[in-house]
């Protein structure tokens, strides 16, 4: 149960890796380009904005080295927050092209005008899983993770959404295209649930 965890600048990579351990799993933190081409499995955390992530992706050289491991030679990885965003298409949020893994767009969160949430949407939340994936075991009861997000993925095709929540309005919380994942919420900070979460991932 191996996994490289992608350092490009952006995320709490120490939580990931603390987590990774903590369920008896081996992760190797790294900006080498090379080492991700060659990756058997990769984890993409991120927190911050769009453009930010996507620069540093490619002036890392990461960008090219992603597509290599995880287009060409088709190794599972797990976009967290951010790093599910980049693997989109485009974003509100910015003027650079995502990663374009997915046919999907990031949108701002936009609340019905009586509504009396806030945004960022910030804490724990319930999910539903929509359709039997790897990566959540709907046998879990009650599952619930920790999110900090303003922007929220949109799937154009239903089919790659795995999980929904809710914030005023029901948003895409994880989705899954062959061997990509992507989740918006932070297992690392999700205790039981997100230590399954990683555990299923490592596992696959």
């Amino acid at each position: 149960m191996s996994v490289c965890v992608i350092d490009y600048g952006l995320g709490n990579i120490n939580s990931v890796a603390n987590m990774i351990r903590h369920i008896g799993g081996a992760c190797r933190i790294t900006a080498d380009p090379e080492e991700v081409a060659i990756a058997e499995r990769l984890i993409l955390p991120g927190v911050g904005a769009f453009d930010m992530g996507m620069a540093a992706l490619h002036n890392s050289g990461i960008a090219d080295s992603l597509f290599v491991a995880v287009m060409e030679r088709n190794k599972p990885i797990l976009g967290i927050c951010l790093g599910m965003q980049l693997m989109a298409s485009r974003s509100e949020e910015g003027r650079l092209p995502g990663l374009g893994w997915l046919n999907a767009d990031v949108q701002k969160f936009r609340l019905p005008v009586e509504s009396k949430l806030k945004i960022p949407h910030m804490g724990w939340t319930p999910i539903d899983i929509v359709k039997p994936n790897p990566l959540l075991d709907s046998a879990m009861g009650g599952q619930r993770f920790y999110f900090v997000h303003s922007y929220h993925v949109v799937c154009n095709n239903s089919s790659d959404v795995l999980a929904t929540a809710s914030h005023g309005i029901r948003f895409c919380a994880a989705f899954q295209k062959d061997n990509i994942f992507g989740v918006q919420f932070h297992p690392e900070k999700s205790h039981r649930f997100g230590m399954a979460l990683i555990k299923r991932f490592l596992e696959l």
